[in-house]
């Protein structure tokens, strides 16, 4: 097959890229393109060309199996700058999505057209890099500087009907893009009507205030992340250098951090993430067909995961036990919607839509003829087996039933459905409409198809789904659990809060440990514990000091005060929580040490790495990658780290394993060090390297 091919439409060529599946710029592309250019320049009977792309998408972006690597044949700048400065007027017809790499070769173009459903952006940042064949100098050539600022930094994507409206696009096909490509280059070079390209135009001038306000926001935004601010520098040097050097700058950084250890460490996760959703055995598995679903709960969760279903085009059902819970249910959506549409993030008439598949009841027998039915109920046992008992006996055959638990046990809750084959765990995390991770929870009786149901609905949301294994906090509670245990010792022996808080966001974590728990709720931590009190190793330290503030009805933000107190929504350090610390130290007689930010960092890391190697193991997560993905999508782990297990590999299991060693001196019994991680540190080896078939 050839990647690049060139045929004529009477004075038009249209050049073809053929690169499934995603038409991805690899070296046979770019060397394809570079071809294109110089047979069309030596070509008289050519007037311009048109570019587009075979199958489902323009280019989405460069080859990323190819980072790190020595690239062979010509580089993806030489393209843009062949086609940018070609004789002959290129217009790339857009379809899918233009990414990266690929919306740089459109920006090489004189024009640029797109489907009306294609999509647009240049998403590098999320790799740890910058655009690095033009993006940054000639995108603020065509969109202004602020409009640039905004898409190269946040790497995020826009729609098709927006970059028209940023004269990104010139025009928006509908019905066939080639013949509407070729009508609308036939027209333009009838009428003589050929703009400057790109690389042409000088910037627009700009509001030199906003756009320093931007750029420190973004500055500010970056918590660690290098690439958004070098991102912003690159775009804001387009209005002060020259092209060429601007390009040259630019594509210095690019290869820069293209090899910096940032970009190393997105780059697994950017794998990691589409590893997570390949699953042994699930290969040739048909899901079944999810039309219509149920949501059980109109709570926070299940109003939250009500959206989710709605946004992925799903006719949704929920259920609560009174006209008065529903109506808050309902109420509470559609604010949330009404904030989109205020923000300028959803249209009015999309919103009615969304809102038109959503129908509320009272009694759960309305789920008769559901597909799915999604619990989001208290976290009770006894509520929720009792629950689905009911619904065993009133759903249809085949029905999927799931539960949104936190932690109990899946497989007892399927018992109690009767049905065990259609049951398994989909654990959003909140708010439910927005965090894309989505923990999968296996049992040993859920049939393949459901479990391969469970993943494609996730597809469907947009979430990253991760498969867990039925235990208690199943792969990421499991693990903040722990982690939290291992902060409240230190809490005991002289850090405090706020101390702690701290050095996690200077880590790179978005909010602290603390605020956290103070957000979730400090009632969820005592319920599980609660739970965990008949299994709790003896002779394993217990602190007391979450317990109080419980007693004193302090639960964290809902009731205005937690580890932190709060006025008018602002977390405030409170001199309660201390006294309430300082009287339980004095009262157990815990000798009192003062803590760098480094040690309570390298504490908190071990933590999380002991008891990840646990949980890979005992199979509760199918490879180190999986918990690197949890870790980053539901938990805030800094992303330019790559999630707890590669950081560790890339600092040396053996000095990870000494950090063990010290966390468990603190933390006593159930604080020892894993023995997988034990065996991985002896034989110099990584969690990346491990097959998932060793033994410890």
């Amino acid at each position: 097959m050839t990647a690049v091919s060139l045929e004529q439409d009477g004075d038009i060529a249209i050049v073809r890229v053929d690169n499934p599946p995603v038409n991805a710029l690899s070296a046979a592309v770019r060397t394809g393109l570079l071809e294109a250019v110089r047979t069309i320049e030596g070509n008289g009977r050519i007037e311009g060309a048109v570019l587009l792309c075979a199958g489902r998408t323009f280019m989405a972006g460069a080859d990323v199996r190819e980072f790190g690597k020595e690239l062979p044949g010509p580089d993806l700048p030489t393209v843009v700058q062949a086609i940018a400065s070609s004789p002959k007027p290129w217009l790339a017809a857009i379809h899918g999505t233009a990414l990266g790499g690929g919306l740089e070769v459109a920006l090489g173009c004189h024009w640029r057209v797109a489907a009306p459903d294609a999509r647009l952006g240049l998403p590098e940042v999320k790799l740890g890099l910058i655009p690095g064949a033009g993006g940054t100098q000639l995108l603020p050539r065509i969109v202004g500087l602020e409009r640039a600022l905004d898409l190269v930094a946040s790497g995020r994507q826009i729609e098709a009907a927006e970059a028209r409206e940023l004269d990104l696009v010139d025009a928006l096909i509908e019905g066939d893009l080639r013949e509407g490509a070729i009508a609308f280059l036939r027209e333009r070079l009838a009428a003589g009507a050929i703009p400057p390209r790109a690389a042409e135009r000088p910037v627009p001038p700009f509001d030199q205030t906003a756009v320093a306000k931007l750029a420190a926001g973004i500055r500010r935004r970056a918590r660690g992340l290098e690439a958004p601010v070098q991102a912003a520098e690159s775009v804001l040097a387009a209005a002060t250098l020259p092209l060429a050097e601007g390009l040259a700058c630019e594509r210095a950084t690019f290869l820069r951090l293209r090899e910096s250890a940032q970009a190393k460490a997105l780059r697994h996760l950017f794998f990691a993430e589409r590893e997570a959703a390949k699953v042994p055995g699930l290969e040739a598995v048909v899901p079944r067909e999810i039309r219509h679903v149920g949501v059980i709960g109109a709570g926070t969760m299940g109003t939250g995961i009500a959206i989710a279903f709605l946004d992925a085009g799903y006719p949704v059902t929920i259920v609560e036990t009174s006209a008065e819970a529903l109506a808050r249910g309902r109420a509470r959506i559609e604010e949330a919607y009404q904030g989109l549409v205020k923000r300028g993030r959803l249209g009015q008439a999309e919103a009615a839509a969304r809102l038109a598949r959503l129908e509320g009841t009272s009694e759960p027998e309305a789920l008769a003829a559901a597909d799915l039915v999604v619990e989001a109920v208290f976290e009770d046992m006894a509520v929720k087996s009792a629950l689905f008992a009911h619904l065993g006996r009133i759903l249809r055959p085949g029905a999927v039933i799931a539960t949104n638990t936190s932690y109990l046990d899946v497989a007892a809750l399927a018992r109690a459905s009767s049905r065990p084959r259609d049951f398994l765990g989909l654990h959003f995390f909140a708010p439910a409409n927005v965090m894309r991770l989505l923990e999968v929870v296996r049992t040993d009786k859920v049939a393949p198809e459901v479990l391969a149901t469970g993943l494609a609905v996730a597809r469907k949301l947009g979430k990253i789904a991760v498969v867990a294994g039925n235990g208690d906090g199943f792969i990421g509670n499991r693990i903040w659990a722990f982690y939290r245990r291992q902060l409240e010792y230190l809490l005991e022996d002289g850090a405090d809060p706020y101390t702690i808080d701290a050095a996690m966001t200077a880590y790179g974590f978005p909010m602290g440990p603390f605020a956290v728990f103070d957000l979730s709720g400090l009632d969820i931590a005592l319920a599980q514990r609660k739970r965990r009190a008949a299994t709790r190793p003896a002779g394993e330290r217990y602190v007391r000091i979450p317990d109080i503030l419980c007693e004193l009805g302090r639960l964290g933000r809902k009731t205005g005060a937690g580890w932190y107190r709060y006025t008018d929504g602002r977390a405030e350090p409170d001199p309660a929580v201390l006294e309430v610390i300082a009287a339980e130290r004095t009262r157990r007689g815990t000798p009192q040490q003062s803590f760098t930010a480094e040690a309570i960092q390298a504490h908190a890391r071990a933590a999380m790495v002991n008891e990840a190697a646990r949980v890979l193991a005992e199979g509760i997560a199918l490879r180190p990658s999986d918990i690197d993905v949890v870790l980053v999508h539901g938990y805030g782990f800094p992303s330019w780290r790559g999630g707890p297990l590669f950081e560790a590999d890339t600092i040396g299991l053996d000095r990870v394993l000494a950090d063990v060693v010290a966390m468990a001196a603190v933390g006593g019994v159930g604080s020892e060090p894993a023995p997988l991680l034990v065996e991985l540190a002896r034989r110099g080896s990584t969690f990346g390297a491990w097959a998932g078939k060793e033994s410890a």
